[in-house]
């Protein structure tokens, strides 16, 4: 579950047999029209309110179901805030007929996914499941909507209240700048403003409430006339509104909902914040009050957005970041139901810039350099491009139709709002701009807040001449039993308790895909799908980061951010302006093993899309600023990490796995003493020796057949480069005990802990595979033994986990959760005890059960879209498999029985090998972990790795 903060208007377009007008009469289908640039659905409403939209996309044999109900933070009181967002995750915790956690239970075995999240105007539940489990889905969502409050109690409520209070620890309060959209919310918006406090509220506002408080909030919005219900995917439509009517026909309309009316609002002032945070790099953020979604000014104002600050045509680009003044620097303008805000926001670079009112001198001379320079015809045909492809690459997938047509019609009472959405585009006018720049942000008043490191006040952009509000919170008013008489459900006709019963497993096929050759020898891999007229491909070099010199580690990804930098013929802006313009994409990177190019494309701009990737891969300038740019971002971004709990947890479990003196127990960034090392003859160097079709492969996915494509891939087939070869590990760290590897983290208000051990290296069909099935019942779901006593049973986490990762040669195995600080101790003696007692007693019949249902039936949902073909050929061509390897895994998950798993578990989960890692705040934990009587490391992973290992 997650909770989301800003409402995104999307836009889809459609020219695809699939898509038509349809009318948005009340049950009125409409007339086809073929011209039209839209989604086909069909609209009704049940007599209780609900509003029903359905749309048919028998594409893939698979159904997305979205239920949003038009009620997010929003609609909550001043001093009960986070209601709707806590109310998120009571509607995971069963109903009147579905038992507590069997919501994620049931879906999961039927093969499906699902989650919900919140932001200030909507919550919405979703689940993508095999099209045979559609009336299964509607049977779950009609029972939490008609039938949920029975089953709300008050060790629900407690339990869920500390889950809500840990996600809040580890996305707000435990992460960098987390605190920094609560402070602008405060100074933007005046006290009681519904935007005036974040989606997952006030801990204090928490303690506050109980459960008969939440009752009562759910009785006033939750009702099927405050909801959409939309359906898309495989469905037949007659016994799709059949099932919908007997499941949520006899709910009860809830108490009548008025559309909220727009909350814009202005500043009397320009008011100044300084927040001092455990960061490195600091933040400048300045956010201008706007308008709100849909209003005729939103547009220009996203154009603007994008002219300041979208990518590298942009002004702030061209000023601060290729300056060198800032690591990031972007420009948004968010729009929500109530309120729109127009943010600049800077990473400033620390070894440039000595305060950030140094840096906001050159955002305002920045905004007056747009001024004197005006809109060119270039910024609105960026604009206009990058609208075709996004709406087009946002066909890809049935969830990204159905979450489209679900948010337009509780937001604005009408589904198809595609065309209105590109022509309202279309139209901004360089005029409109203009406009729009001086009635909202020329001279405006605005939030300057500056996020600074702690204890470094000086640095701020101005003095602070505005203090966060001292709340005016209501006297408590709690809901009583008795103000809660009438919360009656309804009576049904039918036995909800039964579950429904799943039709016929649909077929699913492999992709068909083929295959062939360059001139060159590069194999190609490629998949021709007729859904959207989009072509995605990856080019992969296996090496990356392995085949950093020693002493240089880093050079590989350094190498491949200078890729994406200025060619021998063309300017970087100039590259981007182009790629801008066509909807296309061109990235290179450098992750593990492999480095990397990334190209998507509409399929009518291919060909200028691939001339431009000959001219990215082949004709790099490598120029010496550039190099320096990227070297300092990259170090800037190495000393953000360490101030960073979840960044020095990964790097202390690397080490601790693998070594200091192995590359890969280092980032894929290497280290800061090693980037410092690296010089642009090692960049060159490193192009030349391994940007090779040696070891090189391709991947395609699109709507070309594979004559053309081959014919388009030509020019990759002349391209000539040296063998190169890598050399293997040295020695990985051996442990005779278990030992706890403490990193500190001063002041952190949760500990992040990992418990390690190497395990295997990946392979489809052998040990590796089967001990991922093993893992599945001790922690690899969230009906997981680990991650139902952590978090539902303990309420000191809102989720753990443990999972077997494995590459090419690599493998091992992890247990992770985010805790609460002073449950760090209660935390590792769990996960200890789950893993010993799994080992002793292995899985039960259900849970075996369970797994095999999860690994087979969710074949419908792993080859939808062109990004998963392409992932199922990159496994292909990475590891040797044959196409049927599939088959070969169902059997395994069919067959495998209780004592193989039993075995697997003891041969495997070797737990007195396996080392704890904890990142948190050393003086509050030491007794905590000095109880559990084990060798305690202390660990610093960037200054003394190679000492604290060996």
């Amino acid at each position: 579950m997650r909770a989301t903060r800003i409402f995104t208007v999307f836009i889809v377009f459609c020219s695809l047999a699939a898509c038509q007008n349809t009318s948005d009469k009340k049950g009125d289908k409409g007339e086809k029209d073929t011209t039209a640039v839209t989604i086909a659905y069909e609209k009704y409403q049940l007599d209780n309110g609900l509003t029903v939209i359905l749309h048919e996309d028998h594409s893939d044999p698979l159904v997305h179901v979205d239920v949003t109900y038009h009620v997010g933070s929003a609609r909550e009181e001043v001093g009960k805030s986070g209601f709707a967002h806590f109310f998120e995750h009571m509607m995971f915790q069963g109903s009147k007929h579905v038992a507590d956690e069997q919501h994620f239970k049931i879906i999961t075995d039927a093969g499906g996914s699902l989650n919900g999240s919140t932001n200030t105007d909507r919550t919405n539940y979703y689940e993508t499941v095999p099209a045979n489990q559609l009336e299964k889905v509607l049977w779950l969502e009609s029972d939490r909507m008609g039938y949920l409050l029975e089953a709300v109690n008050q060790t629900k409520f407690e339990n869920q209240r500390e889950t809500v209070k840990n996600e809040r620890a580890q996305r707000v309060d435990n992460q960098p700048y987390g605190l920094r959209h609560e402070l602008n919310g405060e100074a933007m918006y005046p006290e009681g403003h519904p935007y005036s406090w974040m989606t997952i509220g006030y801990v204090e506002d928490l303690d506050r409430v109980n459960v008969n408080d939440l009752k009562a909030f759910f009785k006033r919005w939750y009702g099927p006339n405050n909801a959409v219900l939309t359906i898309g995917g495989d469905i037949d439509v007659a016994k799709t509104k059949a099932w919908i009517e007997k499941y949520f026909g006899e709910i009860p309309r809830g108490p009548a909902v008025e559309e909220p009316e727009p909350q814009p609002v202005t500043l009397p002032e320009t008011r100044y914040m300084t927040l001092e945070d455990k960061v490195h790099l600091p933040l400048l953020q300045i956010t201008f009050p706007t308008v709100y979604a849909r209003h005729p000014d939103e547009a220009p104002l996203d154009v603007l957005a994008d002219i300041l600050g979208g990518g590298k045509t942009s002004l702030f680009y061209k000023n601060l970041v290729k300056e060198g003044l800032a690591v990031q620097a972007v420009v948004s303008h968010p729009c929500r139901e109530l309120a729109c805000e127009f943010q600049l926001l800077a990473l400033a670079n620390p070894a440039k810039i000595s305060a950030l009112s140094d840096l906001r001198k050159v955002i305002n001379t920045t905004l007056a350099e747009f001024e004197q320079r005006g809109v060119k015809a270039d910024d609105l045909a960026r604009t206009k491009g990058s609208i075709e492809a996004s709406t087009v690459f946002g066909l890809q997938s049935v969830a990204g139709k159905v979450s489209t047509l679900a948010s337009n019609e509780t937001f604005h009472q009408k589904a198809d709002l595609v065309s209105e959405d590109i022509a309202r585009y279309n139209a901004v006018t360089a005029d409109d701009v203009m406009r729009v720049y001086k009635k909202y942000i020329k001279d405006a008043n605005s939030v300057v807040l500056s996020v600074v490191p702690q204890g470094q006040p000086q640095l701020e952009a101005a003095k602070p001449n505005f203090q966060r509000p001292v709340r005016t919170l209501p006297e408590p008013r709690d809901t009583t039993e008795d103000q809660l008489s009438n919360l009656t459900t309804p009576e049904s006709s039918f036995d909800r308790t039964i579950a429904p019963e799943a039709g016929d497993v649909p077929v699913v096929n492999v992709p068909d895909y083929w295959q062939s050759k360059l001139g060159n020898g590069m194999d190609v891999l490629g998949v021709t799908m007729d859904e959207t007229p989009t072509l995605t491909m990856t080019i992969s070099m296996d090496g990356g980061m392995l085949l950093d010199p020693k002493g240089k580690e880093g050079v590989a990804y350094l190498t491949a951010l200078l890729m994406n930098e200025t060619t021998q013929n063309s300017s970087n802006e100039e590259l981007a302006n182009a790629l801008a313009k066509l909807g296309s994409s061109i990235r290179f990177s450098s992750a593990g093993r492999y480095s990397q190019v990334y190209i998507s494309s509409l399929t009518k701009n291919i060909e200028p899309t691939l001339s431009l990737l000959k001219e990215k891969l082949f004709s790099p300038a490598f120029l010496p600023e550039d190099f320096a740019r990227m070297k300092e971002r990259v170090i800037q971004g190495l000393q953000q990490q360490a101030k960073t709990p979840s960044s020095l947890a990964r790097r202390a479990r690397d080490l601790v796995l693998f070594g200091g003196h192995n590359r890969v127990s280092l980032p894929d960034e290497g280290t800061i003493a090693s980037i410092q090392s690296i010089t642009l003859d090692d960049v060159k160097d490193f192009y030349a020796k391994y940007y090779s079709p040696s070891k090189a492969s391709v991947v395609v996915v699109g709507n070309l057949p594979q004559q053309q494509v081959m014919k388009n891939l030509a020019f990759i087939g002349q391209w000539q480069g040296p063998e190169y070869s890598f050399e293997d590990y040295k020695a990985f760290p051996e442990y005779d005990t278990r030992n706890i590897f403490l990193v500190d983290s001063p002041s952190a208000v949760q500990s992040i802990v990992y418990v390690v051990q190497r395990a295997l290296a990946y392979d489809a069909t052998g040990d590796y595979f089967k001990a991922r099935l093993m893992n599945f019942p001790l922690g690899g779901g969230f009906n997981s033994r680990i991650n139902l006593n952590l978090r539902e049973d303990k309420g000191i986490t809102y989720g753990a986990n443990s999972a077997f990762l494995g590459g090419k040669t690599l493998g091992w195995f992890e247990v992770s959760a985010d805790v609460t600080a002073d449950q760090t101790q209660v935390a590792i003696n769990e996960m200890f005890a789950e893993i010993e007692n799994y080992i002793e007693q292995g899985p039960t019949d259900d849970e075996l059960k369970f797994m095999r249902n999860a690994f087979t039936l969710s074949d419908a949902l792993e080859f939808e879209t062109p990004t998963s073909k392409a992932r199922f050929l990159r496994q292909l061509q990475n590891y040797n498999l044959s196409k049927d390897y599939r088959k070969e895994q169902v059997r395994i998950i069919q067959s495998i029985t209780k004592d193989e798993i039993k075995a697997l578990a003891s041969r495997y989960l070797i737990d007195d090998k396996m080392q704890i890692i904890v990142v948190g705040d050393k003086a509050s934990l030491l007794p905590q972990l000095q109880s559990l009587g084990m060798p305690i490391i202390e660990l610093s992973v960037e200054a003394n790795h190679k000492e604290a290992l060996n």
